[in-house]
């Protein structure tokens, strides 16, 4: 499988020898208030756009990755008499590319569209592989389809608006693929305890890369592209749980202590598939970048009713995707409710 275009750098370079207007019959922007407000005239400047052009701004945060917003957004869109034709740019972190990819991928049956991610998580995970959706009944991405965009534009110029928990959030997608896949990468990155003086062109490149090599052998998880889920059987449940509290978690900090607690399942049920990297390591150096959260009592409940929904599970057995010994080797652990107690 060929995947979308998949373009680093500067976007102003990029997307004018991409866009065609000839190709498209008009133009729609999903974005957020923050995006609309920090990144917008940024995409107004690069590309040439007119700042006329139809958009909606929707409330961000995950907790508004709904079906209502759907409707907003497609009831922005009949407004703005899209046709099959037009194109939708999404500009912002990954919910808006997950719901605005979802929203251009089921209008009138799909409108092209292009992700143009402003987050280094976004950069590094949401945007590339065709994965669109939301979430429903407290489940993350529980609705949705695949779906390729017609290109993906990435510009780390765009981090320059993010806070510190931001670009940290995203950074734990970049050390994931490092994990399962680009070992040269982990040696670069295991040293750091802070992102100062990060060439993200470059970790764009060797990160994004592994995802490449992974979707396009498996672009519809049938085997394989379950490896990109190392942490998340964990980490969702975690997402989840804390996103409806007064102290949420961001995506990254929820996945790298998932990646910590899955690994020292692992490390427990299937030593032999253990690799180079222990959890004690891994949780030594997520401690630099990400708090750990204390869980109320009685949370445990909760946590192993949401693993439940993981959509990697079969016939209700939960199944936790982990790298093997090898780069790009899947493993498979299937944990009792007692090994999640044991490292939460």
């Amino acid at each position: 499988m060929t995947l979308h275009p998949l373009l680093i750098g500067d976007l102003q370079q990029h997307f004018l020898r991409w866009y065609d207007p000839a190709q498209w019959s008009g133009l729609f922007i999903i974005c957020d208030t923050h995006t609309e407000e920090h990144c917008l005239p940024v995409l107004w400047q690069k590309t040439g756009l007119p700042a006329n052009t139809p958009r909606i701004a929707v409330t961000p945060g995950e907790i508004h990755k709904t079906l209502d917003t759907c409707q907003r957004i497609w009831s922005a869109m009949f407004e703005a008499q899209l046709d099959r034709r037009a194109l939708v740019l999404n500009l912002g972190g990954g919910v808006v590319g997950d719901m605005g990819g979802f929203c251009a991928a089921t209008y009138k049956r799909g409108v092209g569209f292009v992700q143009i991610p402003t987050t280094l998580l976004s950069a590094t995970d949401a945007s590339v592989g065709g994965k669109l959706g939301i979430d429903f009944q407290t489940v993350k991405n529980a609705v949705g389809v695949f779906q390729n965009p017609a290109a993906v534009f990435l510009d780390a110029s765009f981090f320059q608006t993010l806070s510190q928990r931001e670009l940290y959030s995203g950074y734990a997608e970049v050390v994931k693929h490092a994990l399962i896949g680009a070992p040269d990468l982990w040696a670069q990155l295991r040293t750091r305890t802070h992102l100062n003086g990060v060439d993200w062109n470059q970790v764009l490149r060797d990160s994004v890369a592994v995802k490449i090599t992974v979707v396009e052998q498996d672009p519809l998880e049938k085997g394989l592209r379950a490896i990109l889920n190392y942490g998340h059987t964990i980490g969702h449940a975690l997402e989840s749980y804390f996103l409806h509290t007064s102290e949420p978690l961001t995506h990254g900090e929820a996945i790298a202590w998932g990646m910590v607690c899955e690994s020292r399942i692992q490390e427990k049920r299937r030593p032999e598939t253990v690799g180079a990297v222990r959890s004690d390591e891994l949780e030594a150096y997520f401690a630099h970048f990400y708090p750990r959260r204390t869980l109320p009592t009685g949370a445990l409940d909760d946590i192993w009713a949401l693993m439940h929904q993981d959509k990697k599970n079969q016939s209700g057995q939960i199944k936790m995707s982990l790298p093997g010994q090898n780069p790009l080797e899947l493993t498979w652990v299937l944990p009792e409710k007692a090994d999640v107690a044991a490292v939460l």
